[in-house]
Order: structure tokens, then C-alpha cells, then sequence
């Protein structure tokens, strides 16, 4: 068994996936230019756009200065050696690159998976310019079909708010951690509650509804917001923009 093991591992084709999204990553930062500043998102995906970031500015000696939207963002950039900014110092972001975990053929998306989807939502609305990557299998005919809306809650509204969303239907699961006892605590200090509710008819329309709960501090319904998606296949890349 130890060798059929290793012979199967030796032998095994390459996950086209991870091919997928390395190939759109290298060429989402194709599109960060000297004097950028840039917005960094959360995910596998993005993390393979940020190694190929740290490449070019080493590369090219580009000045370029990021605003990550979470601690896994931020440990990656400093680890490629991108020079970091925050919101205080450079209110106005020239191009944020981010993934999505789901993607409709209007653009709009579903963000949150990783827990970061309340600063991905502030930096993307601070960016001239949002530019989403991900595979094919991100695409969808329309949000919300085998994929929950991640929805960030304050801890003492917990409940009050889980009883308001499955007024609208959701089922709820409060996110548990893998790794420790207990629920997710999001960078901000808050829950994450993954709420089900089907495919989504008009996802405009929910958010304002999410949003008008108190205790809700932002949802991963992103409206509007991305202004080009690259999409990573079996065969290649191809970009999505709205209209």
C-alpha cells in the first residue's frame, strides 16, 4: 500500500482548479501600475494574486502601496514584501483585486466564505476599480443556488437577529470554527451566520432588507460593485464586464 501511495501521488494530474485560478491571478496583476494604490482581498485565489504583486514590484521596482482586508491579506502581503497603506493615509483606492465565492451573470456576487466580507465590502466601495477572479465553477444563472449568504452579526444581537432571518425564509447556521471551540470571530469581533435562501430572485431587494436588521453589520450580497470579473477554465481565461 505505501508504494501503490506514493506511485499514485507521483502519477496524479493536476487539480485544474488551482491551474485555473493561478492563471488568473498572474493575470489580474497584470493590471496593477506603478503608483497604485491597491486594494488586496481574502482567499486562495487572491493570495496567488498577491505572490504575483510582491513578483512584479521586486521584478520592476514598483511603487505600490495595499490595503489588505484581513489578517490573512496582510500576513501575505508583508510576506511578498508589498509595502502596506490603510484607509487613514489613502481614502481613494486605484484597483482592489478580490475573489468571490459566487457569481451571477449580472456581476453581482456572493463574498464572505472566509469571513472577510465587511472589509472587502469597504475597500471595494473605496476603489475606483474592482476586478474579481475565480473559476468557472464561481459562475452562476443566479446568487443563492447551493451557496448561503455569509452575514456578519454583532454577538450580543445574535439571537434576535437569527430569529428576523429565518422570518425571511433562510435557514441559519451560526459558522463554527475547525480549529478552536466555539464560533467564528471575524477580524471585526463578530459572528458569521451562513443564512440559506435558495436560489435568490432579487438580491438588490434582500440586501436593503438585511441591511435595515439591526445587529446585522454587513452581508455578503455585493450589488453592483464589481466592475470586471476574470473567470479561470479548463481552457483558458476569459473576462466578464458589466453590460
Amino acid at each position: 500500500m505505501k508504494g501503490w501511495g506514493k506511485w499514485k501521488l507521483k502519477h496524479e494530474k493536476p487539480n485544474w482548479k488551482e491551474k485555473a485560478k493561478k492563471a488568473v491571478a498572474k493575470e489580474a496583476a497584470k493590471h496593477v501600475e506603478n503608483g497604485f494604490i491597491l486594494g488586496l482581498g481574502s482567499g486562495s485565489t487572491t493570495a496567488y494574486a498577491i505572490k504575483e504583486i510582491g513578483k512584479r514590484i521586486r521584478r520592476e521596482n514598483l511603487k505600490i502601496y495595499a490595503i489588505p482586508t484581513s489578517y490573512q491579506a496582510m500576513l501575505q502581503a508583508i510576506e511578498n514584501r508589498i509595502p502596506l497603506t490603510t484607509l487613514y493615509e489613502n481614502l481613494e483606492i486605484d484597483l482592489t483585486i478580490d475573489g468571490a465565492d459566487q457569481i451571477d451573470k449580472n456581476l453581482n456576487l456572493i463574498k464572505g466564505h472566509g469571513g472577510a466580507l465587511t472589509r472587502e465590502k469597504i475597500v471595494a466601495s473605496a476603489s475606483k476599480k474592482v476586478l474579481i477572479i475565480a473559476d468557472e465553477t464561481k459562475l452562476t444563472e443566479k446568487l443563492g443556488k447551493n451557496c448561503p449568504v455569509p452575514i456578519e452579526v454583532l454577538p450580543f444581537a445574535f439571537p434576535y437577529v437569527k430569529r428576523k432571518i429565518e422570518q425571511l425564509g433562510a435557514k441559519t447556521y451560526l459558522r463554527e470554527a475547525n480549529n478552536k471551540v466555539g464560533p467564528v470571530i471575524t477580524d471585526n469581533g463578530n459572528f458569521i451566520v451562513d443564512a440559506n435562501f435558495g436560489v435568490i430572485e432579487n438580491p438588490e431587494k434582500l440586501e436593503i432588507i438585511l441591511k435595515n436588521i439591526p445587529g446585522i453589520v454587513e452581508t455578503g450580497l455585493f450589488i453592483e460593485m464589481a466592475d470586471a470579473v476574470l473567470i479561470g477554465g479548463k481552457i483558458g481565461i476569459k473576462e466578464l464586464r458589466k453590460g
